[in-house]
């Protein structure tokens, strides 16, 4: 089975930076759209950023100019580099690939398992 493996989470301070990663395991063709998502307790899960296989990021304007998603396509993994944290940005962050196993097959979507970021003083 394939897996999304995420890394990174934790405490800090606000104003403090913090970077997540998420590497998908397994045997992976490609992989196309990856982003990061979040869920605050209570709230259903939101977006973060997503990035295209070429490249092209989008943001939500909550984090836009704070959190920078990038990604590694040789070895399947999504960054999200989070800056000037803010308390509001305390939640459980999952990141999503969308993945193929071969060129032929359909693409499929995968969560990470989620990692806890709490930004506290």
């Amino acid at each position: 089975q394939v897996q999304l493996v995420e890394s990174g989470g934790g405490l800090v301070q606000p104003g403090g930076s913090l970077r997540l990663s998420c590497a998908a395991s397994g045997s992976i063709f490609s992989a196309s759209a990856m982003g990061w998502y979040r869920q605050h307790p209570g709230k259903s899960r939101e977006l973060v950023a997503t990035i295209s296989s070429s490249g092209t990021t989008n943001y939500a304007d909550s984090v836009k100019g704070r959190f920078t998603i990038s990604r590694d396509n040789a070895k399947n993994t999504v960054y999200l580099q989070m800056n000037s944290l803010k308390p509001e940005d305390t939640a459980v962050y999952y990141c999503n690939a969308v993945l193929k196993y071969s060129s032929l097959s359909p693409w499929f979507s995968r969560w990470g398992q989620g990692t806890q970021v709490t930004v506290s003083s």
